[in-house]
C-alpha cells in the first residue's frame, strides 16, 4: 500500500470503507476498499465472491478490479476511481431528472445486467448507492452479495436495502434468481423519474404493505406462489386494491410506465429477462450489441499485488498460455508429417511405374548404337554416369552387361531418390539444375546410350 496515498473517505459500508487515493507511481486516482475483516492468508481473500465475480467479468458498465492487496492482515481492493453514486445525485436534486438521462442511464446498466446474467451471476444488492456515475457514464458496484444462477439454494435471507427488494425474498423464499434484480430495476427507475422512493416500508411486514399499496395484492392468478410462500409463514396478505402506477409517476410516458410496471410484477416468471428490457419501446432508438455467451479470448484477469498474488497469477496465464501453444503444435505436426509421407509414397510409386520405361528404352537404343557417333561429354540429366566410367569391358556382352548394370543402377537412384522425397520442396539435384531435369528430362538422352559411347571411344 506504500504506492497510493489516500487523500479522502468516500464512503463507509457495513463490510468495509471506500476512500479516494492517488497512485504515486503513475498519478492515477483510483478507489481503494479496505474491508473490516482481518484475512490471515491470501487463498481466503481470492475466494470471496466479490473478487472471484469480478474477475470473471470485464463490461464497461461494471467497475474495474484493479488489484488485490493484503497487507497486515487487512485486505484492499483497488478499484477505478468514479466521481459518485446514484444516490448522491438525487439527493441533491429539486427536480426529477428528463426522462432522456434517465433512460441513458437505465440502458447503460441493463446491459450491464444481461452481460453478467448471461454469464451466470445476479447481483442481489442493486440500490443507487450502488450505481456510480462518471459524466455520462454509469457502472454497477459492489459485488459482495453476487451470487452464481447455478449456485445450490438455500440463499441467505437479507439481500439488498429493504425498499429494492423482491417480495418473494420479503417472504423468506430460499430459491431465487436474476428476477431480484429485474425488481430492484424497476423500483429505482421510478425513483429516478419521481425523486421519491416506490416502495420505502419500514420493515418487512410495511415494506409488503406499500408495495400492495401501489400495484395491488397477489391471488392465486397473478402469484400463487406467493400465497404458500406467505402461507408457510403465517402471514397474510393485505386485501387492497392498488393504484395505477400513473398516479404515482405522473410526469413519466406511457412507455416507461409500462416497463416500470412490468418490472415490479409479483411474480418473479413474469418479470422480463434483461436482454428483453433492451428491446422495450422505452429504449427505442438506443443501440444494444449483445455481448456473446462464450467470448473466444478470455477477459483478462486483473493483477494481484503481493509476491504470493502476482506469482499464482502469472503461473495461470503461463499454463493457459502454453496448453494453448501444446495443442496448437500437437494438432498440426500429425497433419504435416502425413501430407509428407503421403506426398512421398505417391512419388515413390509414380516414380517406380516410370522405371521399366527407362530401362526398356535404353536397352533397345543399346542395340541400335554405332561406333562412328562422337561420344557425350559429361550429361548433366544422368546419375548413372559417373557409376559407368569406372567399366572397363567392351564389346557386345559387356554392351549388355552393362545395360544390366545401368537398369539396376537406375532402380537404385530412384530409389534413393523417392527417400529424398519426403520434402518434395528441396530434391537431390546437382547444382545449376532444377525440378524439371529431375523429372521430365531426364529421358531425353537415355543413359545407356551415353554409357556405350564413352566405352566405345
Amino acid at each position: 500500500m506504500d504506492r497510493f496515498k489516500l487523500i479522502k473517505e468516500v464512503g463507509d459500508g457495513t463490510f468495509g470503507s471506500v476512500w479516494r487515493a492517488i497512485n504515486k507511481q503513475n498519478g492515477e486516482v483510483v478507489a481503494v476498499k479496505k474491508m473490516k475483516k482481518k484475512y490471515y492468508s491470501f487463498e481466503e481473500c481470492m475466494s470471496l465472491r466479490e473478487v472471484k465475480s469480478l474477475r470473471r467479468m470485464n463490461h464497461p458498465n461494471i467497475v474495474k478490479l484493479k488489484e488485490v492487496i493484503r497487507e497486515n492482515d487487512i485486505l484492499y481492493f483497488i478499484m477505478e476511481y468514479m466521481e459518485c453514486n446514484l444516490y448522491q445525485l438525487m439527493k441533491d436534486r429539486v427536480r426529477p431528472f428528463p426522462e432522456s438521462e434517465v433512460r441513458n442511464w437505465c440502458f447503460q446498466i441493463f446491459q450491464a445486467l444481461a452481460y453478467m446474467h448471461q454469464r451466470g451471476y445476479f447481483h442481489r444488492d442493486l440500490k443507487p448507492e450502488n450505481l456510480l456515475v462518471s459524466k455520462d457514464v454509469i457502472k454497477l458496484a459492489d459485488f459482495g452479495l453476487a451470487r452464481e444462477v447455478s449456485s445450490v439454494p438455500p440463499y441467505t435471507e437479507y439481500v439488498s436495502t429493504r425498499w429494492y427488494r423482491a417480495p418473494e425474498v420479503l417472504l423468506q423464499s430460499s430459491a431465487y434468481d436474476s428476477a431480484v434484480d429485474m425488481w430492484a430495476m424497476g423500483a429505482i427507475m421510478a425513483e429516478l423519474l419521481t425523486l421519491h422512493p416506490l416502495f420505502p416500508g419500514t420493515s418487512e411486514a410495511d415494506e409488503i404493505h406499500k408495495i400492495c399499496n401501489v400495484i395491488g395484492s397477489p391471488d392465486e392468478q397473478s402469484w400463487p406462489q406467493g400465497l404458500s410462500l406467505a402461507e408457510a409463514m403465517k402471514y397474510q396478505f393485505p386485501q387492497i386494491k392498488g393504484n395505477q402506477l400513473s398516479e404515482v409517476m405522473k410526469s413519466a410516458s406511457s412507455e416507461a410506465i409500462d416497463l416500470v410496471s412490468s418490472l415490479c410484477s409479483w411474480d418473479p416468471c413474469k418479470r422480463p429477462k434483461a436482454t428483453e428490457v433492451l428491446q422495450h419501446t422505452f429504449f427505442q432508438g438506443c443501440t444494444y450489441i449483445p455481448p456473446p455467451v462464450r467470448p473466444k479470448v478470455l477477459p483478462k484477469t486483473p493483477p494481484c499485488v503481493g509476491t504470493k498474488g502476482v506469482s499464482e497469477n502469472n503461473v495461470a496465464r503461463r499454463f493457459s498460455t502454453g496448453t494453448l501453444s501444446t495443442m496448437k503444435s500437437h494438432s498440426s505436426a500429425p497433419t504435416k508429417l502425413n501430407t509428407l509421407s503421403k506426398t512421398g509414397v505417391q512419388r515413390k510409386l509414380h516414380m517406380d511405374r516410370q522405371a521399366p520405361q527407362k530401362s526398356t528404352r535404353s536397352t533397345e537404343n543399346n542395340n541400335k548404337l554405332t561406333t562412328n557417333r562422337v561420344p557425350a561429354r559429361n550429361s548433366p540429366g544422368n546419375p548413372v554416369l559417373r557409376h559407368s566410367r569406372s567399366l572397363p569391358e567392351t564389346g557386345r556382352g559387356a554392351m549388355q552387361k552393362v545395360s544390366s548394370i545401368t537398369e539396376k543402377l537406375s532402380q537404385m537412384s530412384v530409389t534413393s531418390r523417392t527417400r529424398s522425397t519426403v520434402k518434395p520442396a528441396v530434391p537431390m539435384l546437382k547444382a545449376g539444375h532444377g525440378k524439371s531435369d529431375f523429372l521430365g528430362k531426364s529421358d531425353d538422352i537415355p543413359p545407356a546410350k551415353r554409357l556405350t559411347r564413352k566405352l566405345v571411344s
